[in-house]
C-alpha cells in the first residue's frame, strides 16, 4: 500500500448540510426549522434544565449550607509521606507536585502530622499543624512558611 491510495473509510465522510439554499436541495426556505414555532426563531428553543414549565429539579430538591465562594482549599500531605525524601532534601511544592505526592497546589499546602518522620528535611509549606512542626523539628529538621 501507498500513501496516495489511502482512503478514509466507507460513510466516515459525510458532506456537510447547506441550509437555506433554495428549495431544490430540501433544505431551502425554513432550512429543516418547520414553519413558526419556538424553535424556528433565531435565538429560540429552552434553556437547559427547561421542563416545560413544570418546576425544574433543580428548584424542587432542597438547598443546604452555605458555599463560601472565597473559601481557601489546600493541599493536605502527611510527614509519613516525607519519608521517601533523602535527608538534607529541601521539601518545597514544586518537589512535592513533581514526586507525585500532589497533584495540584490549589491555593496552597498543609502539612499535617499524622505517622512518623525518620529524615532530616527542610519543609517549606503554606500551613503547618502544630504536631507537623513538633514531629519535624524532633527528627533534626526545619518548617519554613512560605
Amino acid at each position: 500500500m501507498k500513501i496516495h491510495e489511502l482512503t478514509p473509510a466507507p460513510g466516515s465522510k459525510q458532506v456537510r448540510k447547506r441550509k437555506g439554499r433554495g428549495i431544490a436541495t430540501g433544505n431551502g426556505k425554513t432550512a429543516g426549522r418547520g414553519h413558526k414555532g419556538q424553535n424556528a426563531r433565531s435565538g429560540g428553543g429552552v434553556r437547559p434544565g427547561f421542563e416545560g414549565g413544570q418546576n425544574p429539579l433543580y428548584r424542587r430538591l432542597p438547598k443546604r449550607g452555605f458555599n463560601n465562594p472565597f473559601r481557601k482549599e489546600y493541599a493536605i500531605v502527611n510527614i509519613d509521606e516525607l519519608n521517601s525524601f533523602a535527608a538534607g532534601t529541601e521539601v518545597t511544592p514544586d518537589v512535592l507536585l513533581e514526586q507525585g505526592i500532589i497533584k495540584k497546589p490549589l491555593d496552597g499546602i498543609k502539612i499535617l502530622g499524622d505517622g512518623e518522620i525518620k529524615v532530616q528535611l527542610t519543609v517549606k509549606a503554606n500551613k503547618f499543624s502544630q504536631s507537623a512542626v513538633e514531629k519535624i523539628q524532633a527528627a533534626g529538621g526545619q518548617t519554613e512558611v512560605i
